[in-house]
């Protein structure tokens, strides 16, 4: 008997998910075993369900795909990642990449496409859309370029604190409670952060603290 592959499809849409769902389950190998609706729902259903491979949206409420992501690959589980994407979220193709991800494939992308990436990721071999390619060695000649030094040095020590907190997928409440602050004090950080370090959102955020290997202080 040909061996299955099981999915979970983890997107805040549920239209989305439903498509996926209904496109997967024409093949013959694949099975959807399961949906999340944002990155903590994907960790109790990635350790309830234990998934070959993960349909992961980048951008979801709670806890975003990247955050998800990481999280993932610290435990060493051995759940498969593919990164689902649109063509404005690009940027994140080297920082997914580098936190483990087997896959990344836009979300216009034909279906024999995502079922060929599912296939090929679930055979040990990692998938990044041909449109993509040409993206990821520039990305990595972009980084060879860089300078080393990193710019946390225009943040506070406690805007550091805070961006460090958001990269470990903290929200607003949490980041108040781990510093012993107010939460108004810590959307004021938040703003702050954001223009100095020229994001938009907290996923952003957390991109630029993981790209920057940006460690709390001591």
């Amino acid at each position: 008997m040909e061996k299955m592959i099981k999915i979970l499809i983890a997107d805040d849409h549920a239209l989305m998910r439903q498509g996926l769902k209904q496109l997967l389950e024409l093949e013959d190998d694949i099975t959807v075993i399961g949906d999340a609706v944002d990155g903590l729902d994907v960790l109790d259903k990635v350790s309830s369900l234990q998934p070959d491979l993960v349909l992961l949206d980048i951008n979801m409420p709670n806890m975003n795909g990247i955050q998800a992501l990481r999280k993932i690959k610290e435990q060493g589980l051995d759940t498969k990642i593919i990164m689902l994407t649109i063509h404005d979220e690009r940027e994140y193709l080297l920082e997914t990449i580098n936190l483990g991800a087997d896959g990344y494939v836009l979300k216009d992308a034909d279906a024999n496409s995502l079922v060929n990436a599912i296939r090929t990721v679930d055979g040990g071999t990692n998938y990044i859309h041909p449109t993509l390619a040409s993206e990821l060695v520039r990305a990595y000649k972009r980084k060879d370029e860089e300078p080393e030094e990193s710019k946390r040095s225009n943040l506070t020590r406690r805007e550091f604190e805070v961006l460090c907190l958001i990269a470990d997928g903290n929200n607003n409440k949490e980041i108040a409670d781990k510093l012993f602050i107010s939460e108004k004090t810590v959307k004021n950080h938040v703003s702050n952060i954001f223009k100095k370090i020229h994001v938009n959102d907290r996923t952003q955020a957390a991109i630029y603290a993981i790209k920057n290997n940006l460690k709390p202080l001591s």
